[in-house]
């Protein structure tokens, strides 16, 4: 296999002849099976090293019964103790700042991250120079897939602080030799701005968040550009669902004329390009052989068959700083077996990631995903780009209330039949009586980072009801 070895060893230099569909063909397009074999002995090689190194995994693995010999199947390997958030968090407060899962000595740490939430103890992301040059590789090699070729121009509109995503996207673009542009976002009055570079430079990829393009494409119009004047070719997701949702996908893709294209896990699995799109191939392609990912039964933390659905578990393949051993992510996707419209053979998420555990709301028994009302919404005539979904309690029955932006283009007189068509299409989908309500357009602020569209009253109703009883 290409420059398969532990630890990896990148050429900087490479780059595969210009008309080649693959970065690396062998390890793309190999027998899932001899894949699967050379995986296992890097999951050795990998846990032998992190056991050696980082009392976090040594003690862990001892307190389950488990040493990196023991693991001989990929069956074997579903037998180790899944890593959580709240553990990663407890160790960092315990051994501060990079936690004792830290691997390498700390003069060799060249890039600071983190999470980018604003509630609780960040975590902290210690990334070394070797590191982050094999981020580069791989991001460079994910985005060939792409389409992506030296001498092409990339615009990365996302937030250039904690967050990974522009970070990974500007690794990728540069050691792809393409122009990099790491235009951001953030700042008041940007959109504008990147609406008129857009304009001027014609980039052929732009990277973002999917509700940003989308606002984006508002933006233009206003200053009176048209977004399919940007001659945009490729347009590359991460940081939320949509991508991989057809009617947003579809949306964004007529809008500018692009094709829009998935990627994207989390940012403590830098390079988190491992599961992401090619031009052919809809949804999100699992690339084994960078990040091994596993979905697995919620409970069991067990593999399950293609075709089922899951949460995914992350392993670093490739990481040497701070490598994750099967981190729980709390995302839910369903999973199938490759190949891909591309020709490889890796595993595929056919609708993305639904979104993570944390952001599901359970309505009257229901499980919700917000992406799945973003879908239904984008579908609509009328709907004019921004939502809120409502979780509240009358009584001790949970209501769904979706308020929907209603177009510039429809008038008053059309919003009652807005509402029906909302109220509907969202009830069939979700299988919970839903009640819509219209709002005038731009009620709503617009973001250019992760959307934020669920409000969730039942808690106060709860503590006010046991005030009351109280």
């Amino acid at each position: 296999m290409e420059s398969w070895s532990w630890p990896p060893q990148y050429d900087d230099g490479y780059f595969p002849p210009s008309g080649s569909r693959y970065w690396f063909p062998r390890r793309e397009t190999m027998d899932p099976a001899e894949r699967e074999q050379a995986i296992l002995q890097r999951l050795r090689e990998v846990m032998q090293y992190a056991y050696e190194r980082a009392p976090f995994y040594r003690e862990k693995w001892r307190a389950a019964g488990v040493v990196p010999a023991d693991v001989r199947t990929l069956a074997d390997f579903e037998q180790v103790p899944v890593v959580t958030k709240s553990e990663l968090r407890e160790a960092q407060a315990r051994c501060e700042p990079f936690g004792d899962y830290l691997c390498v000595e700390d003069s060799e740490v060249m890039r600071v991250h983190g999470t980018s939430g604003t509630t609780g103890r960040p975590t902290a992301f210690a990334i070394s120079r070797h590191d982050w040059r094999t981020i580069g590789n791989n991001h460079a090699r994910i985005m060939w897939a792409m389409g992506l070729r030296p001498g092409d121009m990339v615009m990365i509109a996302a937030v250039f602080s904690l967050y990974m995503g522009s970070w990974g996207a500007l690794a990728g673009s540069e050691r792809l030799h393409c122009k990099s542009f790491p235009f951001g976002a953030g700042a008041a009055g940007m959109s504008a701005r990147c609406a008129h570079w857009l304009a001027l430079t014609k980039p052929a990829a732009f990277y973002g968040t999917p509700s940003y393009a989308l606002y984006l494409a508002e933006v233009a119009r206003e200053e009176g550009l048209d977004p399919r004047g940007f001659g945009l070719r490729i347009m590359f997701f991460s940081g939320e669902p949509g991508a991989s949702v057809p009617a947003t996908r579809e949306r964004i893709e007529e809008t500018y004329g692009a094709r829009v294209i998935d990627c994207g896990t989390m940012g403590e699995m830098t390079p988190w390009m491992s599961a992401g799109g090619s031009f052919e191939t809809r949804g999100l392609m699992l690339w084994q052989d960078i990040v091994y990912h596993e979905v697995c039964d919620p409970e069991s933390y067990r593999r399950v068959p293609y075709g089922s659905r899951g949460t995914l578990v992350y392993t670093h393949l490739e990481r040497t700083s701070q490598p994750m051993i099967r981190l729980a992510s709390g995302d839910v996707s369903h999973w199938v077996e490759g190949p891909s419209a591309c020709g490889r053979t890796y595993p595929v998420l056919p609708d993305g990631i639904y979104g993570r555990v944390d952001d599901m709301i359970t309505v009257r028994g229901e499980n919700v995903f917000p992406a799945a009302v973003d879908a239904v919404l984008n579908r609509i005539d009328g709907y004019g780009g921004e939502h809120r979904i409502i979780v509240s309690r009358e009584a001790a029955m949970d209501e769904l209330i979706v308020r929907v932006e209603a177009a510039q283009s429809i008038s008053r007189d059309d919003w009652p039949g807005l509402e029906s068509r909302v109220q509907a299409a969202v009830t069939r989908e979700l299988g919970v009586r839903v009640k819509a309500e219209v709002v005038a357009p731009g009620t709503y602020p617009r973001t250019d980072f992760k959307a934020r569209r669920v409000i969730d009253d039942r808690r106060l109703f709860d503590h006010l009801a046991s005030r009351k009883q109280g």
